[in-house]
């Protein structure tokens, strides 16, 4: 259920209310807009007499919404959400693009390509130390030792480091890592997600599933939201579908769209969702005309030798060009209400 206030409603009234609903087993949220100050009602609010919540005197408007994920939805939250990733800022505005190999290999190689992300423009730093991997006879990761090579190149650069998260009891083992990633494998791994969410303030950067709607990924950020961190940034990387020509079917229409439904950051992977190198720069020009808060590129220094994922990665080079082309193209990005 959302409340909207009156303008310059009297405090003591709307603190007598957020009382009563907490008294009727309902949490409130309150979201205050430049235009308008709502209250989002989570929990059973079947058995609220909305008549009588109508006719409060700072009440303007009263209305029951359908759709099962309450704190993602852009209804409780009309505003952008404005994640803080270490002083690099996601969402309302603010863009920004995370680079760096798909797997950790070795501190020279993290070290080299990070200097030279950092110089064509990137803002965070992304890398695998944990890797999951359609065969259990494929590059795995360095585990810990990738964690620590990660945090090198951070103190070498100045870059945030962005890294996945597979298993709950890894998550200690990321007290020094800037933004949580969870894989497009591991979007409807609950447990992981309450997890991070309880027990962890950092940002979470959620991959969208190979195959799920956006009602499924909203109810996955829903996990985290719901245990206690507000923290998510929403991230496409293509779904799959019939087409072979491509890795995945990179779905850009998505960007607009939850824009609409949801106040959270929008990212695009262009990488993993071509899994051609020389098709990441047009789709990647393509999310930032579509709207989107920033972008996830691999970028490796010897593709042709890499251990996961070269066919996708862009060069150093090759990256600073698209850099170039993205950046011309941000001042004609859509945006929400234009």
């Amino acid at each position: 259920m959302i409340i909207t206030l009156k303008k310059n409603a009297d405090k003591k009234q709307v603190d007598c209310l957020l009382g009563w609903l907490r008294d009727h087993k309902v949490t409130p949220h309150v979201s205050a807009g430049e235009s308008e100050t709502i209250i989002g009602c989570v929990g059973d609010v079947a058995r609220l007499d909305i008549g009588l919540v109508q006719a409060l005197s700072v009440v303007e408007t009263v209305q029951r919404i359908q759709e099962p994920y309450k704190e993602a939805n852009r209804k409780f939250h009309p505003e952008d959400s404005v994640v803080n990733c270490s002083g690099f800022k996601v969402g309302g505005g603010n863009f920004q693009v995370i680079a760096g190999p798909c797997s950790v290999e070795s501190e020279e190689q993290v070290i080299a390509i990070a200097k030279a992300v950092k110089a064509a423009g990137a803002t965070m730093l992304r890398g695998g130390a944990f890797k999951p991997r359609t065969s259990p006879y494929s590059f795995q990761g360095l585990g810990k030792r990738g964690l620590e090579i990660l945090l090198q190149a951070k103190r070498e650069t100045g870059l945030p480091i962005v890294t996945e998260l597979m298993r709950i009891e890894h998550l200690e083992l990321f007290n020094d890592v800037d933004v949580i990633q969870i894989g497009a494998r591991n979007m409807q791994n609950f447990d992981l997600l309450k997890e991070v969410g309880a027990h962890s303030k950092k940002p979470v950067l959620l991959k969208r599933g190979m195959s799920a709607t956006l009602q499924e990924l909203l109810m996955s950020a829903e996990y985290v939201m719901a245990s206690g961190n507000p923290n998510v940034i929403l991230c496409e990387r293509g779904i799959r579908t019939y087409e072979t020509a491509t890795r995945n079917t990179i779905d850009l229409t998505v960007v607009p769209i939850l824009h609409r439904l949801t106040h959270l950051p929008v990212i695009v992977d262009p990488s993993h969702a071509t899994g051609v190198a020389r098709l990441v720069e047009p789709c990647a020009m393509g999310a930032v005309v579509m709207g989107a808060d920033g972008l996830i590129i691999e970028v490796h220094n010897d593709p042709p030798h890499a251990l996961c994922d070269g066919a996708q990665s862009q060069t150093p080079e090759m990256f600073a060009e698209t850099m170039s082309r993205v950046n011309a193209l941000r001042p004609l990005a859509y945006k929400l209400g234009e």
